[in-house]
């Protein structure tokens, strides 16, 4: 069981940056893969970039993007702080969204939300054009 709390959004003009953090309970974090999703209003839950688990032998750190971040957004995970981010700059207002954080222990399908065992509460991003 992991429990995670997002935090770091706000209102940023385009064009700006934030920074979400994803802060999960356990300690083992480590084993989870961890990705990002976002739903705006009027539209279906949408992917946005996961980043696999490591530790071990292995550095792990495979990073995975929604064609719509590429190159603007940047996932990454500290596993001393239990902490996994999403870096995100040259904003947009088609960026505005919940934001959400989730786990998953197998590998499967990183882009497919039903297959995430565990789900944050949520971050609110607005980008004003």
């Amino acid at each position: 069981q992991v429990q995670l709390v997002e935090s770091g959004g706000g209102l940023v003009q385009a064009g700006g940056s934030l920074r979400l953090s994803c802060a999960a309970s356990g300690r083992t974090f480590r084993n989870y893969l961890m990705g990002w999703f976002r739903l705006a209003p009027g539209k279906e839950r949408e992917f946005v970039a996961a980043i696999s688990w490591s530790g071990g032998s292995w550095s792990g750190g495979v990073t995975y993007y929604a064609d719509s971040v590429k190159g603007r957004f940047t996932i990454s995970r500290d596993n001393a702080k239990n902490t996994a981010y999403l870096q995100m700059n040259s904003l947009k207002p088609e960026d505005t969204a919940v934001y959400y954080c989730a786990a998953r222990t197998d590998w499967g399908t990183w882009h497919k939300a039903d297959e995430y065992d565990y789900w944050g509460q949520g971050t609110q991003v607005t980008v004003s054009s």
